[in-house]
């Protein structure tokens, strides 16, 4: 094919290339049609009105832009532009492969951008569910966006004026992450200018570490430990725990390089605990234990009990820094047999040792390994213990953080170079400003995974038993939702059926309005559907995230008009303020391009080596790092725990919380199961569908958690053809396991429990541990006439039941069984 020649869209698939040739793919003229579209010949929606390209050839221009999904990182890309239309995709050109001056290199998601931006499954027209067919059913007409902008605001003045504020909910969402402009899109600044919304608190992140973190450390989020920039100059030793920069953090600019960087240039020592051989396994490794899913806690306490017993912890640390470890430092008024060395030596209430060998029958890692490895941590000065989170994604997973929290105490390695704080590596803040939104006159807030429960039984739901912030309770349940740039309503949600159960019954929620550029299984549950355009199509900036001690802030530069009938959020946000009469209020007279442009300038105030705006488009990139040098958090309150006390009761951190031991007596649950309990200190506690019940439970007798998979960013990038051919969707599944059910690789199986069934390829392998599961989230939700997941959809099999102290999302936590299909 020559350059200039036109391709007709295809209906039938790519033909299928070599990964290997993936650079020459995405810059080459194939036309992106027919590669995954999911719902057939919808209007708007499909190969039919896929959009078509031409061939590479000589760019009119290149522009700058960003990967910003939630990866936890985000990338540049150089987009080619020929005659209005993407060409190819470049990655990051600037930078060196030097610790602060690295190029930022995409992932195969960030440079399977095109596939993204002409997928057949955009959505191209405003759509609106036809009259009397049942959500999720797929019936749809398209509408005008003036037709679409007054339905918008008529069920939203009619929500208010009937239900009040309370009755409105914006969803949880990160299918546009850290862009200044985009990440709001405008939704929460309209919302808060009608009067409020009801909010929510934590994420499907990191929700546990991010509400018990406060009550250890004093922080209302993680407490980040040091980066690895730091530990490349000064660590001893790094224990990755639960923690895979090699895969969830695989941006080239991020600590996929910052980790790989304190193996091979540093040399510093890695052990790594995961119940599976993940990639930070094979590629950082000098060490890895691998315990059952949700029993850190027991592990952390048999290696405490190694470490106590032998004399190997920081007592001092613990004396001056610490509440809880012993009987000499609890608050007034505790009753003996509470600190945590009671705890160790089973002169706590329960009055179990937690030995070695006790940790092992629960974590199924050997008693030596516990001591060889426990007395490796102790003694290797100093060392950096950090988390990812994983661990905190159970049943008992704040227990869980809090404990791993508690190891680096016992170890004294906090507030030191080369130390840390159990929690995940640091990273320097980015200074960048983001749009204005304003603040949310309803103060009432429910975690963020309650909302199925407030569209439920919302009047029900109260402070005490489920977790309601700023008032006793709910007055009234969700009745207006408005999902953007998410993929909660069927995707990222635990109980994926019993999700779209609630959804389609319309005496609760009663308007559901889906803003997206991809007709999702979750725009699907939508009363309304409007079409977004992807960043490639609007004014934006991206900064960095988790990258370590190297920030970054990228031009995202509108490349071309936006495709289709698809408007930016922000325009959306503009014409539906009008009709609401506070358009002048909302807009400040800016355009979107304005907009960006204030906010660079705003930031320039406080950083004047920021370069201009237009400065910034040409070069792209900009890279900057903290004057004080590497992350190394609580060095001050280490230097002087008196005049630089933690936000604590105590000010000092607390492995006995004494906020929670008041928690524990006053907070109540609905016929409580096991694992429904607060503890002051970090114990393991058995939990429903944990570790413990797996021994007994014959219908259900294997653990299933989820990994962050290469070819997704959660559900991002799931509907593109190379991105699945390169990774498909597998589940993992022990060789003992297989053999006893008659399963090898490669077969397709179903993993099933009450909750549901899906359908899926196994990888029969001994990297994960016997007893265990592990199914790649983000798949997206393919049930077949027999209600099948044909995706592969983690959860579908996982349970809604809030943890019991964040309310959050034990989404790690589940039994299932599996057998061929």
């Amino acid at each position: 094919m020559t350059a200039g020649t036109t391709e007709k869209p295809m209906t039938s698939g790519i033909p299928r290339r070599s990964f290997l040739k993936w650079s020459g793919i995405a810059g080459g003229g194939v036309a992106l049609v027919g590669t995954g579209a999911s719902f057939g010949l919808l209007p708007g929606v499909g190969p039919a009105n896929a959009a078509t390209l031409t061939a590479a050839g000589d760019a009119d221009k290149t522009t700058w832009s960003a990967c910003i999904v939630n990866c936890g990182s985000r990338c540049p890309l150089r987009l080619e532009v020929n005659q209005g239309q993407i060409t190819r995709i470049l990655p990051d050109n600037t930078g060196d492969d030097e610790l602060y001056s690295r190029q930022i290199r995409a992932c195969v998601r960030g440079r399977a951008m095109r596939q993204r931006i002409y997928n057949p499954d955009r959505l191209k027209t405003p759509l609106r569910r036809k009259a009397g067919t049942k959500r999720g059913a797929g019936e749809w007409e398209a509408i005008p966006w003036d037709e679409a902008f007054d339905l918008f605001a008529e069920k939203l003045t009619h929500t208010i004026e009937t239900y009040g504020n309370e009755a409105i909910y914006r969803q949880y969402g990160s299918g546009t992450w850290n862009g200044l402009l985009s990440t709001s899109g405008g939704w929460r600044r309209l919302l808060n200018m009608m009067g409020g919304y009801l909010g929510y608190y934590g994420n499907y992140s990191y929700a546990q570490i991010g509400t018990c973190t406060r009550f250890h450390y004093g922080v209302s989020d993680e407490q980040m430990s040091n980066s690895f920039e730091d530990s490349a100059a000064n660590s001893k030793l790094i224990v990755l725990w639960g923690n895979n920069p090699q895969e969830t953090r695989m941006s080239g600019g991020g600590v996929l390089f910052t980790s790989l960087w304190a193996k091979k240039k540093a040399g510093v020592k890695f052990i790594v605990i995961d119940p599976r051989q993940s990639d930070s396994v094979v590629t950082l490794a000098d060490e890895w234990l691998a315990p059952r899913p949700g029993t850190d806690a027991a592990l952390v306490a048999g290696m405490a009990h190694v470490m106590v017993t032998e004399n190997l912890h920081d007592q001092t640390f613990l004396d001056t820094y610490c509440q809880g470890f012993d009987e000499a430092h609890m608050p007034v008024g505790v009753p003996s047999g509470n600190s945590y060395r009671a705890y160790l030596m089973g002169e706590g209430s329960d009055g179990i040792e937690k030995t070695p060998e006790w940790a092992a029958g629960i974590t199924g890692v050997p008693a030596d390994a516990i001591t060889r490895v426990a007395r490796e941590i102790a003694l290797a000065k100093p060392a950096n213990i950090t988390q990812g989170w994983g661990p905190q994604r159970h049943a008992n997973g704040e227990n869980q953080a809090r404990a791993i929290y508690t190891l680096a105490a016992l170890t004294g390695n906090i507030g030191i170079p080369g130390g840390g704080t159990g929690g995940r590596e640091g990273y320097y803040w980015p200074a960048s400003m983001w749009f204005p939104d304003g603040s949310n006159p309803v103060k009432t807030q429910i975690s963020m995974f309650g909302w199925t429960d407030a569209i439920e039984h919302g009047p029900e739901m109260t402070a005490l038993r489920d977790g309601v912030r700023g008032k006793d309770k709910l007055d009234v349940g969700i009745k207006f939702m408005l999902a953007y740039a998410g993929n909660m309503l069927s995707s990222q949600h635990s109980d994926i059926n019993r999700t779209r159960e609630i959804l389609t019954d319309e005496s609760l929620c009663e308007f559901i309005v889906v803003v997206d550029n991809q007709m999702t299984a979750s725009a699907q549950m939508a009363d309304l559907i409007l079409p977004d355009t992807t960043t490639a199509e609007r004014w934006d900036m991206a900064p960095s995230e988790y990258t370590g001690d190297m920030a970054y802030v990228i031009m995202c530069e509108k490349a071309i008009e936006p495709l289709f009938d698809s408007k930016p959020a922000y325009e959306m946000c503009t014409e539906i303020a009008k009709r609401l009469g506070i358009e002048e209020k909302f807009t400040e007279g800016r355009t979107d391009e304005e907009w960006v442009r204030w906010m660079h300038e705003q930031t320039r105030l406080d950083r004047p080596d920021f370069p201009t705006f237009d400065e910034l488009r040409t070069k792209g990139v900009y890279r900057y790092r903290d004057p004080s040098g590497p992350q190394v958090p609580l060095r001050s309150f280490r230097a002087d725990p008196i005049a630089n006390p933690l936000d604590t009761p105590s000010g000092k951190i607390e492995i006995f919380s004494s906020e929670l031991w008041g928690l524990s007596t006053t907070w109540t649950f609905d016929n409580p199961e096991p694992g429904d309990k607060i503890t002051a200190l970090p114990e393991h506690v058995d939990t429903w569908e944990g570790a413990v019940e797996a021994r007994t439970n014959d219908k259900f007798p294997l653990q299933c958690i989820g990994h962050h998979y290469k070819g997704r960013t959660h559900s991002t990038y799931g509907n593109l053809k190379w991105s699945r051919e390169a990774h498909p969707q597998k589940l993992w599944i022990n060789t003992m396991d297989a053999k006893a059910r008659g399963i090898e690789n490669g077969d397709m199986v179903e993993v099933f429990n009450d909750r549901g069934r899906i359908r899926i390829a196994a990888n029969v392998t001994p990297r994960i541990m016997p007893g265990v599961l592990s199914v790649p989230q983000g798949a997206w939700y393919k049930p077949d006439k027999d209600g099948v997941d044909t995706g592969g959809a983690m959860n579908v099999l996982t349970r809604i039941h809030p943890t019991p102290l964040s309310k959050g999302n034990a989404q790690h936590t589940a039994l299932v069984q599996v057998e061929k299909a």
